[in-house]
This record gives C-alpha cells, structure tokens and sequence, in this order.
C-alpha cells in the first residue's frame, strides 16, 4: 500500500526543512534554507521550496527550486542555479515522486521550458541526465606534511616558486572581498563571461559566517590569486577561484591551492572539493595533478516536448561571438554589465 504523501510550498521561516537537510546523507549546504534568501535578495528570482509531508506531518523529502526567466535565454526551473550541488532530497521513492510531480505541475504553470536538477547521484530518476561535468575531489590526511609527501616534484617546485617570489596567502573575510573580487572579476572578463555582483559574495559571508572563507595570494600588496571557501559537514568546496593572468609565470595559484589544502587539513575536513570541471579540460587537468579523482555529476532535466537537452554553458558554438566582444571589454564596463547579464544564467 502506498503511503499517503502532501507536497506543499514551504515559507523561508521554516526551521523543519533545515533540520530535515541537517539529517539527511546526500544532502549538501547549498540545500540549506538559507540559500534561498541568498538567491532572492541578490538576484530577486521567485523560488519555490517543495517538501513532502506524510500523515503525521513530519517531512519526508525537500526540492528547492529557483525560476529564472529572460527574453535571451527563456525560462526554467533550476535546483539550484549559480552553485554545484541541488536536487531533490527524499527519504523514499513515494515522497521523490510526489516532489517531482509537483516541480512539474509548477513548470507547467510557469511556462518553463525546462526543470534542471543537478544531482551528484543518479537519484532513482528516469528523466533524461547529462553527466557531462565531474567533481574533482580529494580525500585530506589528519596532516597537511602526508599530503605534501604526495604532491609531484614538479607541483612542489611550483608551491615552492611562488613563495620564493615573495608571495603570502592570506585568509580572511569580508577583509578581503575586494581583493577577492578584483581577481575575481579581472580573471571572469578574461574568460569572456559575466561576473556576479560582489553583494553575492558579500551575502555569503553574511550569511555563513562559520562555514565561508576567502583565500587571497598576494604578490606584495597586490592580490594576484584568490578563492572563496565554503564549507558544510566535513567536505571544504572551493567553488570560486582565479589568479590574474598577468602574474601567471610566477604560480600564484599554485600557492593558493596548496594553502586552501593546508587549511582544510588543519581544521579537520576529510575531503576537499575543487569544484566541477569538464573532463579532459584544462581545470580538470589542473586539479588532476594535486591528486584530485573526478566524481560524475548528473544533472537531470524535464523537458516538456522532449527534444535536445538545454546547454546555456560558454561551450556552446552559438555563446563564441558573444564571449568574443566581452573578452574585450573595459574592466570597470564588465564590472558594471556582468551582473545584471548572469542572474539569468544558471
């Protein structure tokens, strides 16, 4: 006998659902309440938080959705945008049907051409899946020293470059997001893509003033590599990274992976993530050679007329011209551009 389930809306005040993600093994910190204030007070895109309920009230799984909608790339639900991890959370496949099928009553009402979730499982589900990113992640020692004695020669020389060019890594807070941020921004127009405001940043830390941390290298006083940390039960993300190109010679962001590295271990963390990448590609390859295994991602979609599954990433041919005139941009114009252009892109 199927047990009987209530898919409803949840408010942002509910303290259940992040004792329900607090709870569960697969879940991530992006599943948290609070990233849905994150997401409306900066962006201000609607979100729907879905939970499954059985006769007794207590929540049985979690869907947090956020709708993005624009003339230039359409419209779509994403779970969630802007980050790694999302998806669905359920305790059963009873109450991860009743979720799903409420996501895409919601599409439908919506008008979405699509619902994306992005999974780090296969989660049970038979809509149609990309597994065309991996996460590169490496398990930490108790000790920074076992994990130096692994590193290549070559790696190591390059850690050691760094440093003898007199470069320091500093690890702070809202202390250092603008420097953060000017590497950040500088390294994003480079790569021909729109940059987040820094207030997305700034939120973050406001938000999760425990788990978050920016790590910048400076060259002097001159910040030339940095990247934003952000942590949830053991596992230490670094899901926003960059160096300045300019100073690229001297492996700044050799310095800054090996201190992020140095740190996790220090605190404890069993695992470091370095973020999605495509395989084969040239982060993957950079983040392959500090010891780092890929784990495949998947991301799933509901289409409404089936079709080609959506690719709103630069890879795509039609995306090249555009990459091209922003590549080429005044810093201070793709500062002041970039944000309003990439809250629509997932």
């Amino acid at each position: 006998m199927q047990r009987e389930t209530l898919v409803e809306e949840t408010s942002t005040s509910h303290a259940e659902w992040d004792e329900y993600v607090m709870g569960h093994p697969q879940a991530t910190g992006y599943h948290l309440m609070t990233w849905r204030r994150i997401i409306e007070r900066v962006f201000g895109h609607r979100t729907f938080y879905l939970t499954s309920k059985d006769r007794q009230g207590r929540i049985r799984g979690v869907l947090p959705l956020v709708c993005l909608s624009s003339r230039l790339f359409g419209r779509f639900l994403v779970s969630l945008p802007f980050v790694n991890y999302g998806g669905v959370l359920a305790d059963d496949d009873t109450s991860r049907s009743a979720l799903l099928e409420r996501a895409v009553k919601l599409a439908k009402n919506v008008t979405a051409d699509h619902i994306e979730l992005r999974h780090e499982q296969p989660s049970g589900l038979q809509w149609p899946d990309k597994q065309h990113k991996v996460s590169m992640r490496l398990q930490l020692p108790d000790g920074f020293d076992a994990l130096w004695s692994k590193f290549p020669a070559k790696l190591r020389s390059q850690i050691r470059r760094a440093e003898k060019e007199g470069m320091s890594f500093r690890l702070g807070r809202d202390d250092v997001l603008e420097d953060f941020y000017n590497v950040f921004s500088r390294n994003m127009r480079d790569l021909g893509t729109p940059v987040y405001g820094k207030t997305f940043f700034s939120e973050i830390l406001k938000s999760f003033p425990d788990s978050s941390r920016i790590g910048v290298v400076y060259l002097k006083d001159q910040p030339v590599a940095a990247g934003f940390l952000y942590a949830f039960r053991r596992v230490l993300e670094i899901p926003w990274a960059s160096s300045d190109r300019r100073f690229n010679r001297l492996a700044p962001n050799m310095l800054l992976y090996s201190s992020a590295l140095k740190y996790g271990c220090e605190q404890g963390f069993s695992l470091f993530d370095f973020g999605r990448s495509t395989p084969g590609g040239g982060t993957y390859r950079f983040k392959e050679q500090w010891g780092a295994q890929p784990v495949p991602l998947h991301w799933h979609y509901w289409m409404p007329n089936g079709g080609p599954l959506p690719d709103l990433s630069p890879a795509n041919a039609k995306f090249k011209w555009a990459i091209s005139v922003w590549q080429r941009l005044p810093l201070f114009v793709s500062k002041r551009l970039g944000p309003s252009i990439v809250r629509f892109i997932p």
